[in-house]
């Protein structure tokens, strides 16, 4: 690029607390979220001054090769959460609950909630699923820990039924997704995720409800956008959502400096002087010394 990219971000910029993010949408600002998963990434994001961070259980898949997010455990996840609090001070940090951690019974549920505010630093939690989750996202939301709704295509359960198949295709698709919505937002949600739905029933459901709706692929007309990083950065070769757009080709760039790296090795150009150390300069004389003896 011929011109480096500024941030820019207030330099009074202040931390984005639940508050400020729903207000977000009653003023029209548009909310930019990402997914990390860890220190270096997620410090870099809070740097150029996204709005919120969320720690998702695709981390199975991204960074750990997992076939589907299915396998993701709380155990995993709260160390992610733990490193990505530790670099960002200033996003609203929302961790996801992993499949089959909060289903069971509103007690379990509010017990891992629990969990990753209390042992992961997040200041909110993620669930999918519509009104058959409200009762759970009621019950989170009762003891005082934020939850964000997920509704349209739900990973955790996508790969058990249809796939990833996009919805609100048809008048049916958008009843349901427009009651969903409403649903979670009666239940206490703070927000909506809305995942591969059509862009139609995206500005509906977004027009219906007072909290925040963010986007993943589904269209222009939602309260925010998030993506998952590695997307962003050309870092997920293994697949690139239609919906996602690629910045840049990180994986490409590491794959570059790496064959250099094995050809500077092979060929004894690395290390070069600059990159070794040496002992003072009277120490070494005594080595010699000795070595003569």
């Amino acid at each position: 690029m011929d011109q480096e990219l500024k941030p820019t971000v207030d330099p009074d910029r202040k931390h984005t607390s639940l508050a400020s993010f729903m207000k977000m949408k009653t003023e029209n600002r548009k909310i930019v979220m990402v997914t990390s998963y860890d220190y270096p990434t997620a410090a870099i994001a809070d740097s150029i001054g996204v709005d919120s961070i969320l720690v998702g259980d695709s981390y199975g898949m991204v960074v750990l090769g997992y076939e589907n997010t299915i396998p993701v455990t709380v155990e995993e996840l709260l160390p992610v959460c733990r490193a990505v609090r530790r670099a960002a001070a200033h996003p609203l940090l929302i961790g996801d609950l992993p499949f089959m951690s909060f289903q069971v019974s509103a007690e379990e549920a509010i017990r891992t909630a629990g969990r990753f505010v209390k042992e992961g630093g997040m200041e909110a939690v993620k669930i999918e699923g519509g009104r058959e989750v409200s009762k759970i996202v009621e019950s989170i939301s009762s003891i005082g820990i934020p939850v964000l709704g997920h509704i349209g295509v739900t990973p955790q359960t996508a790969t058990l039924h249809s796939g990833y198949r996009i919805q609100g295709r048809n008048f049916e698709s958008h009843d349901r997704l427009v009651e969903d919505a409403k649903t979670l937002e009666e239940a206490g949600a703070f927000g909506i995720v809305l995942e591969m739905v059509t862009e139609e029933v995206a500005k509906v459901i977004t027009e219906t409800v007072s909290v925040p709706t963010i986007g993943i692929g589904s269209g222009r007309f939602c309260d925010g956008q998030v993506l998952v990083l590695h997307d962003i950065i050309g870092l997920y070769p293994s697949f690139t959502p239609k919906f996602a757009k690629r910045y840049v080709d990180v994986a490409g760039l590491i794959k570059q400096a790496l064959q250099s790296y094995a050809v500077d090795v092979r060929n004894g150009d690395f290390p070069e002087e600059k990159h070794v150390f040496r002992m003072e300069e009277d120490e070494r004389a005594k080595l010699d010394s000795k070595r003569k003896i």
